[in-house]
């Protein structure tokens, strides 16, 4: 059996990690640049206060990962899988997010403002205090998800399924 990948404070740019395990890595202020992880997967996964710049998680799978204070620029998750993540405090800035699999998970106070967000079941996640500004959230399901004391300033929500949803 291998030892988890682990770092902290390094600076990893341009590499192919296309299709690799990362199974419970831990990864702290770490900064990821034009980096590959397509087609990835973990599992109990850590990424604390890293940094996401113009890398791709496109079709990746992540079960009980956490992505904690992360910072996402550019980033694409085409087609990934996020289930039962917790993304708290993250930022995403001009990210791809669909289309995206999402099952549960804790997205207490993430930031994802003029994002494209139409469709994804986001039902029973934890957006508690999220920033959806601005994002469009057309025909989003949003059933069972606490959003209370969410920003939802200037988001689209035509159709948005809300019902059982938290909204204090």
């Amino acid at each position: 059996m291998t030892e988890p990948r682990a770092a902290t404070g390094q600076h990893v740019r341009g590499e192919d990690w296309y299709g690799d395990d990362l199974g419970a890595a831990r990864f702290v202020e770490c900064t990821f640049t034009d980096v590959d992880l397509s087609e990835t997967t973990s599992a109990g996964a850590t990424f604390e206060r890293c940094t996401f710049h113009g890398g791709r998680f496109n079709a990746s799978t992540h079960t009980a990962t956490a992505f904690v204070g992360c910072d996402f620029r550019r980033t694409s998750f085409f087609d990934a899988t996020l289930d039962g993540c917790k993304l708290v405090g993250s930022v995403f800035s001009e990210c791809t997010l669909r289309p995206l699999t999402v099952v549960g998970g804790s997205w207490l106070g993430v930031t994802i403002r003029g994002t494209n967000l139409s469709r994804l079941d986001l039902a029973e996640v934890d957006l508690r205090e999220a920033d959806l500004s601005m994002s469009d959230l057309t025909l989003t399901s949003l059933a069972r998800a606490r959003l209370d004391r969410a920003v939802l300033r200037q988001a689209k929500l035509d159709r948005t399924d809300l019902r059982g949803a938290s909204l204090d």
